[in-house]
């Protein structure tokens, strides 16, 4: 950007790196420049829908005092500011396919609007490049004619407004700024040094013209509401908590400079005072007080005529104590302004704590033979004691809403969802009681672990079991730590390997250390045909290659599992080092991430179509062939044919023919099932339907991952395959501690995407592939099915697996369902309960909170694909009967 580099090193202008707070996504920023206050981890889930913005803020300020406000860009702005712009066009910002109608229906306005004077502010919000950034990270060939796109852009206002200067009119000033970084993935969200660093350039003809470059200062991004507040000579908004920039102010004259900062100290005073009850304590606010009163000391020696250099001397000092309170007050206030809900959330904990012991006093029930469980709800809606705890609920409400005020969420709610929420939860404690009262006095009756393993009337847990329940506990122990919530994928990579090593201890110890029984063939569809007519020598040479291969599996899995990791650097501490991802994706390497993607594809096909029909096989054929269509139309891959220097497209024809396929496919899958549960009751059927939906999905997934993460998905099938046929079926591994395993599976392979617990890596341009407009619905389904593939796929696997093992209980879907929204429910609430013990914490926002956002969605969709998968094995197995 030439020209900006000229005006930040020879003109008339302030430069300075502003540090963002996360989330560090467009509408929590916004909210941020404007308002001055430190949104929370909410605003990423509004970020979709963005509410009117009800909090005082510097356009509301601005529009109040008379000025008109224009405004093109970012339709953000119109949903948070409805009512304040005289004139407005604004564009979809979730679109990120497109980076150039998006900025060019931004500059067509410039020509008309500054030759124009019916305005006061205008603002403008460009999106091209953060659109550019989702489609192919920050270093894209398409960064640098964007960048000079923005510089034109940047010449033509400064000289429109230098001519306007020229003609008479008032000092006018350009902000130049960004609302957030880029990761080195081309995404934002997170806490990252390239996330949270936004550039700041303030340019007027008022500030001194520089001699060169200068290193630029480091301020806080809030600091810009303050300083724009006072220097357009309106009030700062109540609950700021920025500080006036010095830099931009140090020209002024020594009172205008102490009287900015006494407004900019009176405002933050206010602010402390009605967040914190113990703020005469806070050593900004002693400072604050002391600077004030040398203030009122300095203007009357100002007032009476001093000239000598000691009023000099003695506004340099008072300049100074004004800094070092505003300094302490924006810092105290920043760790402390988070007004917690604790209301609001002590009902949500107990919400969840209700449902969560609800599924563990269910389980001898729920992994009994019927696996059918008794929740006495209508006895307990009968029952007085429910009619009592609604009205001692209800009164209690009442009284915390009319002491609390309107700071409430659960208060603003409407009478109708507040009773319905008290009503539950009273039916709730009821229903736990009955539940409590009946298990009493079988406690000494519970036989077993599970019914698919276990005729004794003790527990009896083996090696594994110690392994995966041990396993399991101390992962939600190490979510109270920040270090292991920000690299949580070692946690998972670890248990998997240790997992590895005890499965080869089992196969180990199945195959040499006990007497295999003949005759135990299975009759699922196996790796190795059937050769039921070849000599005994040639069963014998079947049951050797059998047991080599089963020994061979978890060290070919530890191989993958290690080869994956090094595909994508995830987490905090080594997320910046380069991997193979960035090496595929490099420009020189295009030839080998072609092949690899085409052997990747080919690959996919062969493991998924062995239980399709033969129409889902085409369909999966041709289906896979689109998805490397769309991968060569968008530029990520090349057809030998193609020259690498062909111009990519937005792949929106090749995407939908690939949906076409999708929906083929799933369609076939679920007439299947629907036969078999209606019509038939023909498990055949109903297992090749369940198949054909699982092989839907991942046609579905092999589009929406990028070509260099095809390998994971590749790998997780291949895993799938060897796991099924030579270790949960030869070893007779139950319901449960298949269960746990495909869930550990399915964990540690969400991290091998590359997905952590930064909302950064969070992929959003998938959401738009084969879209041509922002369409909500879709684009939110196909981002989280994106994101949570890993989880989503093996949890499907799961149910797809227990439903086609004939030798299995009827009911172990239902035991596996049951087992796996277990295993999402207990980490869920504790983290809950620690992140609301650490509100305070020093990492809250930036690690803690989008940890919650992420198992909260993921703890939705578990309980999506239990509930479907549950239901269908109950009306399956009524009909049946």
């Amino acid at each position: 950007m030439p020209y900006t580099r000229h005006v930040v090193e020879k003109g008339s202008s302030h430069s300075f790196v502003a540090k963002a707070r996360p989330p560090t996504v467009t509408m929590p920023r916004i909210k941020a420049l404007t308002t001055g206050s430190i949104p929370g981890f909410i605003d990423v889930v509004m970020n979709l829908n963005s509410p009117a913005l009800a909090e005082d803020n510097l356009i509301w300020q601005a529009k109040t005092a008379g000025k008109r406000i224009v405004f093109y860009g970012d339709d953000t702005w119109v949903r948070l500011f409805p009512k304040h712009f005289v004139e407005y066009d604004g564009v979809t910002s979730f679109f990120v396919s497109d980076y150039t109608e998006v900025d060019n229906n931004v500059t067509r306005h410039l020509d008309s609007t500054l030759k124009r004077d019916d305005w006061d502010i205008l603002i403008l919000h460009y999106l091209g490049l953060d659109h550019i950034g989702h489609i192919s990270g920050p270093h894209s060939s398409l960064i640098q004619p964007k960048l000079m796109e923005m510089d034109d852009i940047l010449k033509k206002i400064h000289s429109a407004l230098i001519s306007k200067e020229a003609e008479g009119s008032l000092p006018y000033l350009l902000v130049l700024c960004g609302d957030h970084g880029m990761s080195e993935t081309g995404s934002h969200g997170g806490s990252s040094e390239p996330e949270v660093n936004t550039p700041l350039v303030l340019i007027s003809p008022a500030f001194k013209r520089k001699v060169g470059m200068e290193k630029p200062g480091v301020v806080e991004q809030v600091d810009l509401t303050p300083t724009l507040a006072l220097g357009l000579g309106l009030p700062i908004s109540q609950n700021s908590v920025g500080r006036v920039i010095p830099g931009v102010i140090e020209e002024n004259s020594v009172r205008d400079q102490l009287r900015f900062l006494h407004l900019n100290g009176h405002q933050l005073s206010c602010l402390l005072k009605d967040s914190m009850p113990d703020y005469q304590k806070e050593v900004g606010f002693e400072n604050y007080r002391v600077a004030e009163r040398a203030h009122g000391n300095w203007m009357k020696l100002y007032l009476e005529g001093n000239t000598s250099e000691v009023l000099s001397n003695m506004g340099k000092k008072v300049l100074k104590q004004y800094l070092e309170a505003l300094a302490a007050m924006s810092s105290a206030l920043s760790k402390q302004l988070g007004k917690y809900d604790m209301y609001s959330m002590i009902v949500g904990m107990v919400f969840v704590f209700q449902l969560l012991l609800v599924l563990l006093l269910a389980m001898p029930e729920a992994l009994s033979g019927a696996a059918a469980v008794d929740i006495p709800i209508l006895s307990a809606l009968l029952s007085l004691p429910f009619y009592l705890l609604c009205l001692f609920l209800a009164s209690v409400h009442v009284l915390v809403c009319t002491s609390a005020g309107n700071t409430c969420f659960f208060c603003s709610l409407s009478w109708g969802l507040v009773f319905a929420a008290i009503a539950f939860s009273s039916a709730m404690f009821c229903v736990l009681v009955s539940m409590v009262a009946r298990r009493l006095p079988e406690g000494s009756k519970i036989q077993g672990k599970s019914p698919a393993q276990s005729s004794g009337s003790e527990w009896s847990l083996s090696e594994l079991d110690v392994l995966l329940l041990a396993g399991t506990v101390a992962h939600t122990l190490s979510l109270a730590a920040s270090s292991f919530v920000e690299e949580e994928h070692q946690t998972w990579y670890f248990l998997l390997s240790t997992l590895c090593v005890a499965v080869f201890q089992d196969v180990c110890r199945k195959y040499f250390s006990e007497k295999r029984s003949d005759g135990d063939e299975d009759e699922e569809e196996r790796l190795l045909p059937s050769k039921d007519y070849l000599p005994s020598a040639f069963h014998k040479t079947e049951r050797d290659s059998e047991k080599w291969l089963a020994l061979a599996t978890p060290p070919f899995v530890l191989l993958c599992c290690r080869l994956l990791r090094s595909l994508n650097q995830t987490g905090v501490q080594w997320a910046h080092l380069p991997d193979v991802g960035h090496w595929l994706n490099s420009s020189e390497h295009k030839t080998v991430l072609s092949l690899l993607a085409a052997f990747c594809l080919l690959l996919i096909y062969l493991l998924v179509q062995r239980r399709c029909s033969w129409v889902s096989k085409v369909a999966l054929a041709l289906g896979l062939v689109g998805v490397y269509s769309y991968r060569a139309a968008v530029g990520n891959v090349m057809f030998p044919w193609h020259h690498s220097s062909r111009h990519a497209s937005k792949g929106t024809v090749e995407a939908r023919f690939v949906y076409v396929f999708v929906l083929g496919i799933l369609f076939s899958g679920t007439k299947d099932l629907l036969r078999s549960q209606i019509l038939t009751a023909d498990a055949k059927l109903k297992s090749r339907g369940l198949w054909e939906i699982y092989s839907g999905l991942v046609l579905l997934v092999s589009l929406l991952f990028r070509a260099h993460n095809l390998p994971v998905l590749c790998c997780s099938l291949l895993i799938q395959t060897l796991m099924t046929q030579f270790i949960w079926k030869k070893l007779h591994y139950d319901a449960a501690q298949t269960t746990i395993m495909h869930y550990w599976f399915g964990q540690a392979f969400f991290y091998f995407q590359g997905n952590s617990n930064n909302i950064g890596t969070v992929d959003i341009s998938v959401g738009f592939v084969g879209l041509e407009s922002y369409v909500e619905a879709p684009a939110v389904f196909l981002t989280a099915l994106s994101t949570y593939a890993g989880p989503l796929l093996w949890a499907c696997h799961l149910v797809c697996y227990l439903s086609s093992e004939r030798s299995r209980s009827p009911v172990s879907v239902c035991h596996g369902c049951y087992c796996l929204a277990l295993l999402r429910s207990i980490p869920a609430a504790a983290y809950v309960v620690l992140v609301t013990v650490l509100r305070y914490h020093l990492f809250i926002w930036s690690v803690f909170s989008p940890k919650l956002l992420y198992e909260a969605m993921h703890l939705l969709l578990t309980a999506a694909i239990c509930l479907v998968f549950n239901m269908m094995e109950q009306s399956h197995g009524s009909g049946s009967a």
